[in-house]
């Protein structure tokens, strides 16, 4: 029996994907376990294993295709023995339009895009000619309801005349070839997700701009879920700021003198390293900050689990070093470098990148002095960190006198962690930093 593959599932909160790569084709013998496509989330590109074993018999979403639906078919395996026939019962789509089960044709690669709100996420009919269906995909139908094309005047290029995507789209771009009254202006996006963070359509925006050249931009899955994320939190969560400056002397000289020790194993410490080690330290000190918000509760965590921000093309990753305060700095350095590197090639697993209480943003390599970030749902808060530069300073003894001085920002959720504990643990963190022998103790 023809066995479908469906779209899986690769995190928790995954609820569509994107199939960047098949690694089998149609006709190729598949074993259960082998690798048979690449399957992009909103955060990473993973590999899709098979359970089953058998025959790749048909391919039913093409690579590239993005918002497939998890649990929508993309595949049909067959299994030993099976011809093509087999593979009706199991892709044929439903007819709703009659009362008999047609024997409609397979739908072609690309059809299992979600329709967009307008629509209900349903399709138009099925056009009707002559008195007779006119077998269409749901997508083309989309398009072809969004763009105003009439199907009767199509001939399908599809299995059995069946009507694609492409058939409606070499249609409406015929039909926009000839009224070009507008020539400057660009089309607009039809995804209302685009548009200025559920504010003005984007319709809206492109008709304040029409005459001025500009270039749209389609959000990825990355984008769409930093986007939707963002808002919420800053929707949602009562963000306070707790700002302080902190010398880092005594850190750059203990740093220079381990790295020189270092230099045989072929480690390097950087500063963000013991930035990650003060705030694991501070988080045990302070415990009553380790936590997050739960929606009606708080959860207290025990490790100190720290995320750290990750910018790489197209968005950011928070990847977690969980238990940092049980781990040396060596490891620390090691594991940050792995799996910064990981998340740069979109090859972090879910479990990588998700939990932790505490968050660490540092723009100091950028020259940024000072800024304050927006905190990663559902930590409890996120450290924002500047550059490291020399100011002049008053020592202890009254004297004027300079020093490298970093300034950080602490943004705290208020459910989570009230002001006085914020302070208690900003102040651990600063007392890690400027006296980095205690974090060997």
């Amino acid at each position: 029996m023809a066995i479908e593959i469906l779209m899986p599932a690769l995190s928790p909160t995954m609820e569509e994907g994107t199939l960047a790569k098949w690694l089998k084709k149609e006709g190729d013998t598949v074993e259960s376990g082998d690798i048979i496509a690449e399957i992009e989330t909103d955060k990473a590109t993973m590999e899709f294993e098979a359970v089953d074993e058998g025959v790749m018999g048909k391919i039913l979403v093409a690579e590239g295709t993005s918002g497939v639906k998890v649990n929508e078919a993309i595949a049909i395996l067959l299994e030993e023995g099976e011809d093509a026939s087999a593979m009706d019962s199991a892709s044929a789509p439903a007819d709703s339009a009659s009362s008999t089960k047609d024997a409609a044709p397979a739908p072609t690669p690309k059809e299992a895009q979600p329709a967009p709100a307008s629509s209900g996420g349903k399709a138009p009919a099925a056009p009707v000619k002559d008195g007779k269906r006119l077998f269409a995909s749901p997508l083309a139908r989309r398009i072809a309801d969004q763009n105003g094309v009439d199907l009767t005047t199509l001939t399908g290029s599809g299995p059995k005349g069946r009507i694609v995507k492409s058939d409606v789209e070499g249609a409406k771009a015929g039909a926009a070839a000839a009224p070009a009254t507008k020539a400057a202006a660009p089309t607009a996006p039809t995804a209302s997700a685009a548009a200025a963070a559920k504010g003005a359509s984007s319709d809206t925006i492109a008709k304040m701009y029409e005459g001025r050249e500009y270039e749209v931009i389609e959000l990825n899955g990355m984008r769409k879920t930093i986007a939707a994320r963002l808002t919420e939190a800053k929707q949602q969560i009562p963000h306070f700021y707790l700002r302080r400056e902190v010398s880092l002397d005594a850190l750059m000289k203990f740093r220079g003198d381990l790295n020189k020790q270092l230099a045989g194993r072929g480690v390097k410490l950087s500063v963000n390293d013991f930035i990650i080690k003060a705030c694991a330290l501070a988080l045990q000190s302070v415990p009553d900050a380790n936590a997050v918000w739960a929606g009606d509760r708080v959860f207290k965590l025990k490790p100190s689990d720290v995320a750290v921000a990750v910018a790489i093309e197209g968005g950011l990753f928070t990847p977690v070093l969980k238990d940092a305060e049980n781990k040396s700095l060596s490891a620390l350095s090691a594991e940050m470098k792995d799996l910064a590197g990981r998340a740069r090639d979109k090859k972090l697993a879910p479990h990588e990148y998700q939990g932790g209480s505490f968050a660490i943003s540092n723009l100091g390599m950028f020259g940024i002095q000072n800024f304050d970030a927006v905190i990663n749902p559902p930590h409890g808060a996120i450290l924002a960190v500047g550059a490291g530069l020399k100011k002049p300073v008053v020592n202890a003894d009254g004297e004027l006198g300079v020093a490298t001085m970093m300034s950080m920002t602490l943004s705290v959720d208020h459910r989570v962690i009230d002001g006085a504990l914020g302070a208690e643990l900003m102040k651990a963190i600063c007392e890690n930093l400027e006296n980095p022998m205690l974090m060997l103790a």
